[in-house]
Order: C-alpha cells, then sequence, then structure tokens
C-alpha cells in the first residue's frame, strides 16, 4: 500500500482504489490524512457482474467521496 508522503504526489490525478470487499473506486484524489482516509471527487463505483458466461462491469457515478484508510487494499494511478 501506498505511504501517506507517496500519495502526495497523486494529489489533483485520476486514481484506482481497491477496497478490502473487492469493490474498486476510481477517482480524482484532492485530499488524504495521516490516517490514509482519502477524499476524492468525481467518484465512480466499478463493479463486475456476472453475466450468461460473460463478466460485466458496471460504472455507478457517485460524485464526491471519503473513503477510510483501512478499506484500503491498494492505490493506482490511471494514466
Amino acid at each position: 500500500m501506498v505511504s501517506a508522503p507517496e500519495l502526495k504526489k497523486y494529489t489533483s490525478k485520476k486514481i484506482l482504489i481497491t477496497l478490502n470487499n473487492n469493490r474498486q473506486i476510481q477517482g480524482i484524489l484532492i485530499g488524504f490524512d495521516i490516517f490514509l482516509n482519502l477524499n476524492l471527487t468525481e467518484c465512480v463505483e466499478l463493479s463486475i457482474t456476472s453475466g450468461k458466461g460473460n463478466p460485466i462491469r458496471d460504472a455507478v457515478k457517485i460524485g464526491s467521496c471519503v473513503i477510510r484508510g483501512n478499506s484500503v487494499v491498494s492505490v493506482e494511478l490511471i494514466a
């Protein structure tokens, strides 16, 4: 997982966050604290549902969100 000083370079950039319940949130990082709680804008929740043999990727716009640090598994920069 990314440490707080490394998160500073991701500020104002689009990131993909994987949570401990296999959910993913994509958004623009606008802030964080020492507990790695993340504040994002333009958030989209990504989920994969199984269709008839083919997985279906679903995206739900949720606007701004705050993600609690202890539920974050990984943070990726989206190019």
